[in-house]
């Protein structure tokens, strides 16, 4: 079962793949993205490591993660 994800965590992970992509990633963004991780984990019940999974499949590889947006 996939776990639900808000869609403001989607977002950052989006901007920080972009930034990726970009080649322009900076620790700003990839610590504002593991902080969310980490609190959306703690507040979810869920492991930091299966919401990273879970977010990390849903943003770069769609076709995998379902996403609709």
């Amino acid at each position: 079962m996939a776990i639900e994800l808000p869609d403001d965590l989607i977002a950052l992970e989006r901007s920080a793949w972009e930034e990726i992509q970009a080649g322009t990633l900076t620790v700003d963004t990839a610590e504002k993205v593991q902080a969310a991780i980490t609190a959306f984990a703690a507040e979810s019940g869920e492991s930091r490591l299966a919401v990273e999974t879970e977010l990390k499949k849903r943003v770069r590889h769609p076709e995998l993660g379902g996403d609709t947006a």
